[in-house]
């Protein structure tokens, strides 16, 4: 024989054996470089360059039929806070909404949500403008010193957040339900942002009357630009229902500024007119 006839009785030999084995498929499971690397072969660089530019991408978990389930894509866009608003049909779902809602950044620096306290359905609504330190803490409105002041204010027109009488009850909330950061003033982004959860949130609460303490508030619920010391005492609308608005300074600001609780009062006075008359 010549040696091209003994090579490729060598090989069929081979082949015989491989198969006698049960090797029905001459593949393997990737492709294999069988081309021997020389000095100066930029080729190895350029594979192990490629082996780390490009990972394997991690195995895709089974169906419950064994097969790979589909790539599921990118996730879907969080509502915003209309709709997520307008979802709610009850005042735990709002407070659940505003938990479960991306829309700002102040629910990452605050130590807890602040959603209301009193009783829903209390003729008097009362909206102040962020929790503070204190609210943060507990997770309740107005309890720091400021809300020991309007307790008092409160129940010097015969209302109570604790009062389980409707006619003698109130509903507190704010804003703004995540503390700014430092107690800093809400920025008019942070205002805009959440109002449709305000606006959600004075529909499910069901108020006759408004009482907004501060700036933030009245601007918030009723448009104007009008500083609170203007306006204080002066009935106004909130737009979106329609219900009577009465702007006053703000329990934090009277702590401060004694000598304007005689304003104040006035404005309470006011209040208490206006509940009673709509009890006749």
């Amino acid at each position: 024989m010549t040696g091209a006839e003994d090579l490729r009785a060598a090989l069929l030999a081979t082949l015989a054996h491989q198969i006698a084995l049960g090797a029905d498929e001459a593949i393997c499971d990737r492709p294999v470089d069988r081309m021997p690397d020389r000095p100066g072969d930029r080729r190895p660089a350029a594979r192990a360059a490629s082996a780390q530019a490009q990972p394997p991408a991690a195995p895709q978990e089974p169906d419950r039929d064994g097969d790979v389930a589909p790539d599921a894509g990118p996730e879907p866009e969080a509502p915003s806070a209309e709709t997520a608003a307008a979802g709610a049909a009850t005042i735990g779902a709002l407070g659940q909404a505003i938990a479960d809602w991306r829309g700002s950044g102040l629910r990452e620096t605050a130590t807890r949500m602040v959603l209301a306290d009193g009783l829903p359905g209390a003729p008097l609504m009362v909206i102040g403008e962020a929790p503070g330190a204190e609210e943060d803490r507990q997770g309740r409105p107005f309890v720091g010193r400021a809300g020991q002041l309007l307790d008092r204010m409160l129940a010097a027109i015969g209302l109570s957040r604790s009062a389980e009488d409707p006619a003698r009850a109130v509903y507190i909330a704010n804003i703004l339900p995540w503390r700014p950061p430092g107690n800093r003033t809400p920025s008019e982004a942070e205002v805009l942002a959440f109002l449709p959860f305000v606006e959600r949130h004075v529909a499910l609460a069901g108020p006759r009357v408004i009482l907004a303490v501060g700036n933030t508030p009245v601007r918030a619920l009723t448009g104007t630009t009008a500083g609170i010391r203007r306006i204080r005492g002066r009935w106004m609308v909130h737009g979106a229902s329609g219900l009577p608005v009465m702007p006053s300074f703000h329990p934090a600001y009277l702590l401060r500024q004694p000598a304007e609780k005689a304003g104040a009062w006035a404005a309470l006075l006011a209040v208490r007119a206006a509940l009673d008359q709509g009890r006749d």
